[in-house]
């Protein structure tokens, strides 16, 4: 009969830890063990780090007591040798003596205790404690200064229940969704500000997809990627932002999915961002996509024209500045893309005033925004957004004049107002009478049905949200 060793011990008890455990977990937290010796009834295997052993007595000791027994007997043992960092670029490893051990009375087996070992933070200096690490949070981003509005309430909201309640929530993961200057960025680390005043024990992190894939592949380089996952598993708030960008990254997104998953399990909060919704992004594994429909997504549209103007004013007000009236509102009219764009456009108007020594008129608002306007220039006609509903629900246009109550009619024609009212600068009788001569309580009326329906049905709001980007598209 042949002798047993270690490495034909752990060969077997792999074998059947790979048919109970899924495939991706297999690959964590199994493969990366290595048996070392056998002594008696004592298998020893070693472990990269302290945060793996720990993992391991956590999720599966169970599972581990039970397969060993199987192979060695009901006295068998388990001992673990512990990779550490010894701070000058070498690693180094802890034995631990037979006589500082705890035992597991649920599954009489028996496991060293460890001296504390530090993981690695690509973020620091390595060996800082887990409360060190910086969060990468830009503290003028509050939830103070984010001017809420139709366009983004939903969100708005969502994030202040997930900064109350990181983790407790349904909206795990949150995803927030949007075009470039929508305000995700000020918003997911306004969350991240919150949390840190609330709950000073989380330990929270905000990080580019594109950081976190280049941190990724600079583990890899150094055969490091489980310290570079054992460092985001220890994260309570983590915010990706832009994580399209994951798209064509195979072998981060493995990471990314390991990380999730353990986060996720562990009662952790995820917050992403992304320039389309989860259900438009390619490039991802589904796998990834189908957590990110665990929790709630939600957009952030273009701002209408009163957050526009509440948006100006917040700028000001922080900035101590004062400008006309008129000034605000033909800024906040004309500037219709982005929040971004918004801003852009009064510091440059501030700074030709402050160089040409001239007092902010109208005259010179227009001026400015002639560099501005060019990328909204293209107004769209209320016609052409009837044409683009019309063609959206498969609608002949007539019935958007006729007087019927037919449910997908009237929608249509609701949504139509709507559209009309934010994308031109037509008054409410002039839309009013482009649907049958209706007068513009009508229009008024139709507005905030759509805004209410938006609130409460989910297939309504992503129509909405689709038709509201085939109008953004005609004018351009």
């Amino acid at each position: 009969m042949a002798t047993k060793t270690a490495d034909t011990i752990w060969s077997n008890c792999l074998k059947i830890i790979k048919d109970i455990v899924e495939w991706q977990h297999f690959k964590t937290w199994f493969e990366p063990i290595n048996p070392v010796e056998l002594k008696g009834n004592v298998l020893m295997i070693q472990v990269p780090s302290q945060f793996f052993y720990e993992y391991l007595e956590e999720h599966y000791v169970t599972l581990l007591a039970k397969t060993l027994k199987r192979e060695m007997g009901k006295d068998a043992r388990l001992e673990y040798r512990i990779m550490v960092d010894s701070g000058n670029g070498r690693n180094g490893s802890v034995d631990v003596p037979a006589t500082s051990v705890k035992t597991l009375s649920n599954n009489e087996m028996n496991f060293p205790l460890v001296i504390d070992s530090p993981v690695k933070n690509p973020f620091v200096i390595p060996g800082l404690k887990k409360m060190q690490i910086d969060p990468q949070l830009n503290n003028s981003y509050t939830f103070e200064a984010f001017v809420e509005g139709e366009c983004n309430r939903v969100a708005s909201r969502a994030g202040k229940t997930v900064a109350e309640k990181p983790g407790s929530s349904s909206f795990n993961p949150l995803v927030l969704y949007g075009g470039t200057g929508m305000g995700k960025t000020h918003l997911v680390q306004a969350i991240g500000n919150q949390v840190k005043r609330s709950h000073p024990n989380k330990v929270v992190l905000y990080v580019s997809s594109e950081k976190f894939i280049n941190q990724f592949q600079d583990h890899s380089r150094n055969n490091a990627i489980n310290d570079f996952i054992h460092f985001y598993q220890l994260i309570d708030v983590l915010i990706i932002d832009d994580v399209q960008y994951f798209a064509k990254a195979e072998k981060s997104q493995d990471a990314f999915f390991a990380i999730f998953n353990h986060l996720h399990q562990s009662g952790k909060q995820l917050i992403l961002t992304s320039d389309k919704s989860p259900k438009d992004l390619d490039g991802l594994q589904e796998r990834l996509l189908s957590r990110f429909r665990w929790g709630l997504s939600t957009d952030l549209q273009m701002p209408d024209y009163e957050t526009r103007i509440e948006i100006l004013e917040s700028k000001m007000k922080n900035d101590g500045l004062e400008l006309n009236q008129d000034v605000v509102k033909y800024v906040a009219y004309n500037i219709n893309t982005s929040v971004r764009e918004l801003e852009g456009a009064l510091i440059s108007l501030l700074a030709q005033s402050s160089l040409n020594k001239k007092d902010i008129d109208v005259e010179l608002a227009k001026k400015v925004l002639r560099n501005f306007v060019r990328t909204s220039s293209k107004e769209v006609t209320i016609d052409a957004i009837q044409k683009i509903v019309c063609e959206f629900f498969s609608v002949p246009y007539e019935k958007l004049l006729h007087k019927t109550r037919k449910r997908e009619i009237v929608q249509a024609r609701q949504i139509t107002m709507y559209l009309a009212k934010g994308f031109t600068k037509n008054s409410l009788k002039t839309i009013g009478e482009h649907f049958g001569g209706r007068d513009h309580t009508t229009v008024i009326h139709s507005c905030q049905t759509v805004k209410d329906l938006m609130d409460t049905d989910t297939i309504f709001r992503e129509n909405v949200q689709e038709l509201t980007q085939k109008v953004q598209l005609a004018t351009m």
